[in-house]
């Protein structure tokens, strides 16, 4: 991989160029090696590309296909989670707490899986994006204790979601659909287009998550993703009331 110095407002780092996304091996990995600066980062979410690997393994860059989105128009919003918000069980903050919901996201075990991907240096890496302005988070809280909440990059009008936890039942979904209704709301900053959600899981599924064509996702990326910082536009949805349509 190769070098080219045009992301000025992150110097010394440099903009990266990857190996085309169509390269990839059949499992999706496009380039091993590099490191998680906020150059190399931000260079491979550009491209339709991000990281995911594991302690004790070479750092993996990937673009699977399909790729799993969710149009915020096809937002499909379960009937019990309807009923969860409406009753007020769960509050919520917008970059209130960034830091703690990473780490817990490193330390809450799912169901069906064993250990973490958000090594140290993964965590310390997004930490660092989320001073930039790329990286935010959702705080979902029970009685003033955070009880879930999840992360990603914000670049230009898709939201790269990264990882969540709930130490309560429905928290993180919760708190994933007060993102998404507030985000669309008309007095929301954001104009979110695109949720990229990566590979295909359940849990979005259930909210609408698709599978399209890798071709059709990076035809998206070179219209909807820009590598600007929207820190500000993130903390506006703290202002912003969550509304069913209907």
């Amino acid at each position: 991989m190769s070098n080219n110095p045009e992301l000025p407002y992150l110097l010394p780092d440099q903009r990266v160029r990857f190996p085309h996304p169509s390269t990839a091996d059949e499992e999706g990995v496009v380039a091993v090696g590099g490191n998680l600066s906020p150059g190399f980062l931000l260079s491979a979410y550009e491209q339709g590309i991000f990281p995911w690997y594991e302690d004790g393994l070479p750092l993996l860059w990937w673009s699977p296909d399909p790729r799993f989105v969710l149009y915020p128009e096809n937002l499909h919003i379960p009937r019990r989670i309807r009923r969860v918000i409406r009753n007020g069980r769960f509050s919520v903050s917008f970059d209130a707490r960034f830091d703690e919901v990473i780490s817990l996201c490193s330390r809450v075990p799912r169901r069906g899986q064993q250990g973490t991907w958000i090594t140290d240096a993964m965590l310390r890496s997004y930490q660092e994006l989320h001073e930039l302005g790329f990286a935010h988070s959702v705080e979902v809280y029970r009685d003033g204790h955070l009880v879930g909440g999840l992360y990603g990059l914000l670049l230009g009008r898709v939201f790269c979601g990264e990882s969540m936890f709930s130490l309560e039942r429905d928290a993180s979904k919760a708190g994933f659909v007060h993102l998404m209704l507030r985000a669309a709301s008309p007095e929301s900053p954001l104009n979110l287009h695109l949720i990229d959600s990566q590979m295909e899981t359940q849990h979005m599924k259930a909210f609408g998550a698709e599978c399209i064509p890798r071709t059709a996702f990076l035809n998206l990326v070179s219209t909807l993703l820009v590598a600007e910082p929207a820190a500000d536009a993130w903390r506006m949805l703290n202002r912003i009331a969550t509304v069913f349509s209907n």
